[in-house]
């Protein structure tokens, strides 16, 4: 069983979501040994309360810069011997302290079918651009934004009457089934 971070900025769902199919003992291949937030704010972190998960908020703010930032989490990091990372709605792009230390061993997901639509409100672009399908990627990590090597995807489509708020919601529940199956299938 491998000792696994989760990073997350805001709800935690998709957190919520890898705890409860380890409660149901789908995700039998991880020990997730703490909720990484960047936000003391984050409603992940009552999340993680629920599932007893340690909770470790490091605001960048709080630090010299993003060097030092890093630095603090990596130590965390390798006081609860973490061996991946995953990156459930962490709204920080990794720098190099991390990716270093952790090279091909963090996991993101994103809510478009990536090389469309990186970064932010990749559903309000989606359905902005005009395009029929969209979906869900679990991709590796690298330095930059939403480009590393894709693992899975799984689409949808978008239909004429959809919001922001319908369409994001059909994305999630991908998420929801792509990143434990993907978990399971890379974490070994």
């Amino acid at each position: 069983m491998k000792k696994v971070a989760i990073f997350a900025s805001g709800n935690g769902s998709n957190y919520e979501k890898i705890m409860e199919n380890i409660q149901a003992e789908f995700l039998t291949v991880i020990d997730v040994v703490g909720l990484y937030t960047d936000k003391t704010e984050a409603f992940a972190i009552e999340r993680a309360r629920r599932f007893k998960t340690p909770v470790h908020i490091f605001e960048l703010s709080q630090y010299e810069n993003k060097i030092a930032y890093e630095t603090a989490i990596l130590k965390q990091l390798q006081d609860d011997g973490v061996e991946w990372i995953i990156l459930a709605g962490y709204m920080k792009l990794i720098g190099e302290t991390l990716l270093d230390a952790y090279d091909g061993q963090i996991l993101n997901i994103h809510p478009s079918l990536l090389p469309s639509f990186p970064g932010k409100n990749a559903v309000g672009q989606a359905l902005q651009y005009g395009v029929k399908v969209t979906g869900a990627t679990v991709h590796y990590v690298d330095s930059g934004m939403d480009t590393g090597k894709i693992i899975d995807q799984m689409s949808c489509p978008i239909y004429e009457d959809d919001t922001e708020q319908t369409l994001q919601l059909r994305v999630q529940n991908l998420e929801y089934e792509l990143y434990p199956r993907v978990i399971k299938k890379i974490i070994q």
